[in-house]
């Protein structure tokens, strides 16, 4: 399986270096995420939203070393608040918000963390919209959950994100279907041991439909993030079955994947959010984009031998 050779190269220095030189990075990059600064993003943000999509915007970077740098991340989705704040779109664009980059690994980082993203939320808050809270790999996820419910004290409309291949999810799932929560459920995209997470794609799948079925049966609202067209499915069945209406949920894809099936499920009257990076500390970003799908990897190699 390559996934977990491409994730294992997202942390290595030496690969970083190698990939980010290539002639033809850029380019592939560009596919998944479209702009570096605030400046290239909202031109994106007014052409998506015009045709009936919603987004949900990440300044990528996760590599912080200093609380100085956890304050910068902070200040760029701040930065990104003001911008979009003109064009009042409210909950149509909300942000995604790794804590790893508001400090969470440093000392002292739990608190630091929730000290950096509450300005995140309010601000958010203030123009009608909200904050999702990504998940991480294993280690991080216990911090991540109560400063999630730290913050719904006052802002419950804060998401979070739960990952299927994990074996402690479902019991995850089921406390925040029971509280209400706005949940997304992705596969997961992180190298985790088998001691922690399904290793194998079926039981991971399988896990998922557990997992969605209590999210859509439970008080909450579920983000379903999958490209795959049978999840696809099956989330829409689990809805019907639930008594879902079609703004009681919403599918969440990433940019640059299965463009025309987030017009066609935005066309159907689904809420249809666009997952959009960006930022120039694209890396590692870029390296679980590559290991989440062969497709992306073949994409990637190809463009490599025809343009490089």
């Amino acid at each position: 399986m390559l996934g977990p050779v491409i994730l294992a190269a997202s942390r290595s220095d030496r690969m970083r270096r190698l990939i980010s030189a290539a002639p033809v990075t850029k380019q592939v990059v560009d596919r998944f995420i479209p702009g570096e600064t605030v400046g290239d993003i909202v031109p994106i943000v007014e052409d998506l939203t015009a045709k009936g999509l919603e987004l949900t915007m990440d300044v990528v970077g996760e590599d912080i070393t200093t609380p100085e740098q956890a304050t910068a991340a902070r200040d760029a989705y701040l930065q990104l608040i003001e911008q979009i704040k003109p064009l009042e779109l409210g909950e149509r664009v909300e942000m995604s918000v790794k804590l790893s980059m508001f400090g969470q690994a440093l000392e002292g980082g739990h608190e630091l963390a929730l000290a950096n993203v509450r300005p995140v939320v309010e601000a958010a808050a203030a123009i009608g919209t909200t904050v999702t809270l990504d998940a991480e790999d294993h280690t991080t996820l216990d911090s991540m959950f109560a400063i999630h419910e730290e913050l719904r004290k006052d802002f419950p409309q804060t998401g979070c994100v739960i990952q299927a291949y994990l074996f402690r999810t479902e019991a995850d799932a089921r406390r925040l279907a029971a509280n209400g929560s706005r949940v997304r459920i992705v596969k997961g995209a992180y190298k985790e041991p088998a001691s922690v997470a399904y290793q194998d794609k079926h039981e991971i799948d399988k896990a998922y439909v557990r997992i969605l079925k209590t999210l859509m049966d439970g008080e909450g609202y579920p983000m379903i993030g999958s490209h795959d067209p049978r999840l696809i499915s099956i989330a829409q069945e689990l809805a019907r079955k639930a008594g879902r209406k079609l703004d009681e949920y919403e599918f969440q894809m990433l940019y640059g994947i299965r463009g025309e099936e987030h017009l066609r499920l935005a066309a159907e009257g689904h809420r249809m959010r666009v997952y959009t990076a960006y930022g120039t500390d694209w890396y590692g970003y870029f390296m679980r984009r590559l290991a989440e799908k062969p497709a992306n990897l073949r994409f990637f190699l190809r463009s490599m031998i025809t343009k490089g």
